[in-house]
């Protein structure tokens, strides 16, 4: 079966009580880089910019905020105000990963942004800021034939409590705030990651980016710089491998995946990666031995009952494509690409009622402006049928 290419991709932010591990092994980051291939040069790669206070966020702060940190202290004065919509009301969009000044300048962001923003305040404070890679479960995406998987990154900078978040710890150190309350917060876990780590996950979301708009020279020179920051950071090394395998260098993709799996052998992401790459390049036996192998650990691939329930769709199948999204909303119950297939379903089987309210429930669940507003459109146009 052909698989598609797939990318983690750090989106979002949880809370959990936490343990160590080991990091993995770096890898050996010039022997994967070939920059011949591309123009690198063409997309100047800031590290220092991604924590970078400006003029605007320092105002801000020292300015707009000054008398609530004097009352309430600093920590919780700067927790607080990442909620008060009379200060700094923040929304979720994952539509670009941004930096510190971005994200405080469009006052959105997904997770990863939001907590670079905070981060960068924290900073500029004086408080101490600690990282944490959260343990869950992946929750995969799409963007054409592009698959993304987005783990879970917090941060913890001081103590207090506010309405409107949610707090896992209140001591006299810090206190860590969650951006997704719905979060079982304590029963998550988690394991310490330092700023580089953070920088190069920043990196990879530019990249996966970049390569969902098939920019490859910017996806590469973000990679690259990624890989470079932490060369630890293994999810940076196969997306790398998936920028060689989409721009046709199989042999560059070949290798990045089989470092990531020289550190990680059941990396699900690089063994589907890997699997492409091989049976590609028409080496069948080797690509069937590494799929069985990805069987053995998942299997079903990311959206398995999505796509087929896409299929059904197309083939005129209502009922069983309706079956087939309601069984993959047992494991992506909040991705709106699911409800507005189901919703397809539904119209076409002539349950209006069940239709609206999946398109709703699309849009209630879509994470940018542009595919909340498309979903508006679609419901609108539903709604206008009733009666008729």
């Amino acid at each position: 079966m052909q698989l598609p290419s797939a990318i983690r991709f750090i989106a979002l932010a949880a809370l959990l009580g936490g343990c160590a591990v080991a990091p993995a092994p770096p890898v050996d980051a010039p022997a994967l880089l070939h920059d011949e291939l591309f123009d690198a040069g063409a997309t100047p790669i800031d590290a220092a910019g991604v924590f970078a206070v400006d003029d605007a966020m320092r105002d801000f702060v020292h300015t707009r905020l000054a008398a609530q940190l004097r009352r309430d202290g600093a920590r919780r004065g700067l927790v607080a105000a990442l909620y008060d919509k009379d200060l700094l009301r923040l929304r979720y969009d994952d539509e670009l990963t941004r930096n510190a000044a971005q994200t405080f300048a469009a006052r959105a962001g997904n997770c990863l942004s939001l907590v670079i923003m905070t981060s960068a305040f924290a900073k500029e404070l004086g408080l101490p800021v600690h990282y944490h890679l959260v343990w869950t479960d992946e929750t995969w995406s799409r963007s054409g034939d592009i698959y993304f998987a987005s783990t879970h990154v917090n941060l913890s900078i001081g103590n207090g409590t506010s309405p409107g978040f949610r707090v896992a710890s209140d001591d006299a150190d810090e206190t860590t705030v969650d951006f997704l309350p719905s979060q079982d917060l304590r029963r998550q876990r988690w394991h310490d990651i330092g700023e580089e780590t953070v920088v190069a996950m920043y990196m990879n979301n530019r990249a996966a980016e970049s390569l969902a708009r098939d920019r490859f020279d910017d996806a590469y020179a973000w990679a690259r710089a990624a890989i470079r920051t932490d060369p630890r950071f293994l999810d940076g090394v196969n997306t790398l491998g998936v920028i060689y395998q989409r721009h046709g260098n199989a042999a560059q993709a070949e290798a990045a995946f089989a470092a990531v799996l020289s550190r990680e052998p059941d990396n699900t992401a690089a063994l589907s990666n890997l699997a492409l790459v091989l049976r590609n390049s028409g080496r069948t036996a080797e690509a069937d031995k590494v799929a069985a192998h990805l069987a053995s650990i998942e299997p079903f691939p990311p959206l398995h009952y999505f796509n087929l329930g896409l299929t059904a769709l197309k083939q005129g199948e209502y009922a069983a494509a309706r079956d087939l999204f309601q069984r993959e909303l047992r494991h992506a119950a909040y991705y709106h690409e699911v409800h507005f297939g189901l919703a397809l379903a539904y119209f076409r089987l002539g349950d209006q009622r069940r239709a609206r309210a999946e398109i709703s429930e699309a849009m209630e669940d879509s994470t940018n402006a542009a595919e909340k507003r498309l979903y508006a459109a679609k419901l609108a146009w539903m709604e206008s049928l009733r009666g008729q």
